[in-house]
């Protein structure tokens, strides 16, 4: 059985999230998606929440698997015999944080690959910072996060 990892703070989880986990669902007979806090913001929803809102979201996809984890990403992949983590690349300053992070995972452990898949066109500007900006100053988000969660996003950051 082919896993990987899909790993990220997703607050909340976005089109262009989804985007990838759907494609990384074709590629992959089972998808970890591991939620995380990122140390570097202040989360807007809980991680339970968030967690919950990606379950809603990819409902249909019988090969998912979501969990919280604070550790390294690499340290889940060993401890679910996963080698391969998929990561999202939307432009050139992802890019830096990209490589820095695949060159860290990869002195880490070298047997755990990464694999970067890229936004469709129409989700590539797509970021959860920009969608919780967008609803506090009153857009309407449901183009930019699944249908599944807008309004629940949106009631909670108002």
């Amino acid at each position: 059985m082919k896993k990987c990892v899909y790993p990220g703070s997703f607050d909340p989880i976005s089109n262009g999230h989804l985007d990838i986990i759907k494609r990384a669902s074709k590629l992959f007979d089972e998808v970890h998606i591991i939620v995380s806090n990122n140390i570097f913001k202040k989360s807007s929803f809980t991680i339970d929440e968030r967690i919950e809102f990606i379950k809603l979201s990819t409902s249909n996809l019988p090969n998912i698997v979501v969990s919280a984890y604070d550790g390294l990403t690499v340290n889940y992949c060993k401890e679910n015999d996963i080698n391969i983590i998929v990561r999202g690349m939307r432009n050139y300053s992802d890019y830096e944080n990209e490589f820095s992070l695949f060159q860290y995972n990869k002195d880490i452990d070298s047997s755990i690959e990464t694999v970067i898949l890229l936004p469709s066109s129409k989700n590539q500007f797509v970021s959860s910072s920009a969608i919780k900006e967008l609803v506090t100053f009153g857009v309407d988000i449901s183009k930019y996060v699944p249908k599944q969660i807008a309004e629940i996003v949106t009631n909670k950051l108002k």
